[in-house]
């Protein structure tokens, strides 16, 4: 619940509001370019003051930046919001400062994500949190690990299955990503000079289903793996390879055609 101060000693920006459990707060607020910005709540009329005039300053002094060590009250993200605000016009609900042809998207003072300029829609309504180094969105009820919108697995394993070609771990712009391997149970090896696709399956350790002169054919040849300990008994569950390159006839002729390990069909499944 909020209502406007009925005291004129209030401090101006600052907003007396009670929380559902009965107890004060202060609700701080700034107009800026018509926009009506809200700073958030504060346990004390000081503190919401305070986060007031931090506002004013940063609104006003064009030569404080995101990285800019500040003493103030507002936090980094809140930050962050003001001076893309003040510097490009635009209001964005995330800590996100807009550069030429990219975006800057702080999670805190010490890692702040790059992303292209197409993905500006997107982040400016997701926000991105981190556990550890896994960064990730609610998206529909459900978590989206970042690396998915570029097609990488969530458990794929940065310098075998995709990599970073500028080596800068925190720079999500799409000319900055290969992709190694993108199929389950595939890697990429060098053979005398080429590259050549290794498929394996993980039964009591990992199983060499085969090596193939293509991705796709490693990929299939995962699959047919996993069918063939289905087809066993074996419970356990392998996620699918999709392989949108080839058509539904293409997939049956590769996977008639493809070689994989005998031992699929002898290796011993008690147990597991």
């Amino acid at each position: 619940m909020q209502k406007k101060p009925d005291n004129p000693n209030h401090p101006t920006g600052v907003y007396p509001a009670v929380l559902k459990d009965g107890t004060p707060s202060y609700r701080s607020m700034v107009t800026w370019h018509g926009r009506r910005i809200s700073l958030g709540s504060y346990p004390s009329e000081e503190e919401a003051g305070s986060a007031y005039r931090d506002a004013l300053r940063i609104l006003s002094d064009t030569a404080l930046m995101p990285e800019t060590l500040m003493e103030t009250v507002l936090p980094l993200s809140k930050r962050v919001i003001l001076m893309n605000f003040r510097d490009r016009g635009i209001y964005i609900a995330q800590p996100i400062y807009l550069e030429n042809k990219y975006f800057r998207y702080y999670l805190d003072a010490v890692r702040v994500l790059k992303f292209d300029i197409d993905d500006l829609f997107y982040y400016s309504s997701h926000k991105i949190m981190a556990r550890g180094n896994h960064l990730f969105v609610a998206d529909y009820g459900s978590q989206l690990n970042v690396l998915n919108r570029y097609g990488i697995r969530s458990y794929a394993v940065e310098g075998r299955d995709y990599r970073f070609l500028n080596g800068d771990s925190t720079d999500f712009r799409y000319e900055n990503i290969e992709i190694i391997n993108r199929y389950y149970g595939v890697r990429q090896v060098a053979e005398r000079g080429f590259a050549r696709y290794k498929a394996y399956i993980h039964i009591r350790g990992e199983l060499v289903v085969g090596t193939y002169d293509s991705e796709t054919a490693a990929a299939v040849a995962y699959n047919k793996a996993a069918d063939i300990l289905r087809r066993r008994g074996l419970k356990r569950s392998y996620p699918q390879n999709y392989v949108e390159n080839l058509t539904a006839s293409q997939y049956a002729e590769v996977y008639t055609l493809v070689r994989v390990s005998e031992r699929l069909e002898s290796i011993p499944l008690e147990g597991l």
